[in-house]
């Protein structure tokens, strides 16, 4: 059997701040390598302020992050902010890191069957047409104020939220239970909503799979179905605009006669 030829490229800094801050790389590993694939690159883009490095020993955190990655084996390519002063005497830094990301995803693809793309950041579009017209597949995953004509682009988008272990559920409490088991918080989407009966069902990945196979009856899904009903959602929520994938909800499994049963549930996030 033959495994596809994948590559990891992750926009560190965007990701930290839409909505990924805290994100688990070491399950990004086991994400794109789930399905036996040859995970070939593995990139991770990183702006560094060497002046704070030198004289401030809190940023040692974001040293011992990029230590982490070389860890886990990523390439963390990194770039130095550059400070500037605009006309009324604010200085703001700059550390773009787009163009070598995009350049390496471009002058690598024509090695690689997949690529996963881990940015929200519109201005990717153009670099994932060229690395599709080199016969390259392109997944997305992102988690907030994700472009709207990227999320179209790309041949996949899977919302980070929903990937398991790959942000912590809140609060995250010592002694919970592996997300998926009865007792544990995860997230995901309204799938049904049967309006006559005020009650609905949730859909979320249980495992590592075949994310495109999305029917929970298929012994080959990785998803799970869970019932609710409609007095447990939240506010905000509302009823005519379930069901749908745009919601994404965090929640608590319970054991129920016929499967699990939400409870506790948060809206997540909103698209």
């Amino acid at each position: 059997m033959s495994h596809r030829r994948v590559g990891v490229y992750v926009d560190s800094m965007n990701i930290m701040r839409c909505g990924g801050y805290g994100m688990r790389y070491e399950v990004i590993r086991r994400f794109v390598g789930r399905d036996g694939d040859e995970v070939m690159r593995l990139n991770a883009y990183v702006a560094i302020d060497e002046e704070r490095a030198i004289s401030d020993p809190n940023y040692k955190t974001t040293l011992n992050f990029i230590l982490t990655l070389r860890d886990l084996g990523f390439k963390a390519i990194e770039k130095p902010i550059r400070w500037y002063t605009d006309e009324s005497g604010r200085t703001y830094g700059k550390a773009n890191l787009d163009m070598e990301m995009g350049l390496d995803i471009v002058s690598q693809s024509d090695r690689l069957d997949m690529i996963y793309l881990f940015t929200g950041d519109g201005d990717f579009c153009s670099v994932v047409t060229m690395a599709q017209n080199k016969g390259c597949r392109v997944e997305l995953v992102a988690f907030a104020n994700v472009s709207a004509r990227l999320r179209r682009e790309v041949d996949l988008f899977v919302p980070g939220y929903l990937v398991p272990g790959l942000l912590p559920t809140t609060p995250p409490f010592a002694g919970a239970p592996p997300w998926g088991e009865a007792g544990s918080r995860v997230r995901g989407v309204c799938t049904k909503y049967f309006q006559d009966r005020s009650y609905g069902f949730f859909r979320f990945m249980a495992s590592f799979g075949k994310v495109w196979v999305t029917d929970t009856r298929l012994e080959e899904s990785p998803y799970t179905s869970v019932f609710f009903m409609e007095k447990d959602l939240p506010p905000g929520v509302h009823r005519e605009n379930l069901p749908s994938r745009d919601y994404i909800f965090e929640f608590t499994l319970t054991e129920g006669e016929k499967g699990f049963v939400a409870s506790d549930i948060d809206l997540n996030y909103k698209y």
